[in-house]
């Protein structure tokens, strides 16, 4: 929970002018978690890990929705070569085989890249025990200034040339009206409810109504929340 919580990092550390989210607000004052230091290192790791999956999933997966071509990438820093570098040793190769090639080539180098940024910084900070991991005041897991920069540019890029894209807009504007289609539905109406989670709310525009239609949809995949929102409303097309 604390790595969830300060997933990004401290939360109410010096420079930081946030507030604290409420609900973890209330969880520290019942069980602190040092929200002005850093989390373990198990969890630094998971979050680092989580940016190396998702840049590489967005990748493969802009390239097989044709939001973006292998063409497109070679003005970003570090994916542009190793793609370069595929299409150099494996002249001719079909473009499935180059994009997953590729792409394990590219997890490949980021976590290569972690781990030794990361020994180095241990080394460096001679930290024994996860209290002072936590207490260091930086991270102690990272990538190299340089792996950062790649990781910004790769961002920025898929930002603008996927996340951004007409189609990909198109789609968040009908995700966001099959949820509120549906969680107006269920706050008016709890008994749309499955018996499970209606028999956990009060009655309708209740907050604690709300509070069960909020966790009922959270729970929900894309898929299923498509075919509850087509069940319950016809086409969402």
């Amino acid at each position: 929970l604390e790595g969830i919580a300060k997933h990004n990092g401290p939360l109410c550390a010096a420079g930081i002018d946030r507030p604290v989210p409420p609900t973890i607000a209330e969880y520290d004052s019942r069980h602190p978690l040092a929200l002005d230091q850093f989390p373990g290192a198990e969890a630094q790791v998971a979050a680092l890990a989580d940016d190396i999956a998702y840049n590489n999933h967005d990748i493969d997966d802009g390239l097989r929705a044709g939001l973006v071509s292998i063409a497109d990438l070679a003005e970003v820093p570090l994916v542009g070569p190793v793609f370069q570098g595929v299409a150099a040793r494996y002249p001719g190769i079909e473009d499935a085989r180059l994009i997953h090639e590729a792409i394990r080539r590219l997890i490949d180098r980021m976590v290569g890249d972690l781990i030794g940024e990361t020994q180095s910084r241990l080394a460096a900070s001679k930290v024994k025990s996860a209290g002072e991991v936590r207490a260091l005041g930086t991270p102690v897991v990272a990538f190299s200034a340089e792996m950062r920069h790649n990781d910004r540019a790769l961002k920025a890029f898929l930002y603008e040339r996927m996340y951004r894209h007409c189609r990909v807009m198109q789609m968040s504007q009908k995700a966001r009206r099959v949820v509120h289609d549906l969680f107006t539905l269920y706050l008016a109406e709890p008994q749309s409810l499955p018996s499970e989670w209606s028999r956990l709310a009060a009655g309708p525009d209740d907050p604690q109504t709300a509070r069960v239609a909020a966790d009922y949809l959270a729970g929900m995949t894309d898929r299923f929340a498509l075919e509850e929102h087509r069940r319950l409303f016809g086409s969402c097309s």
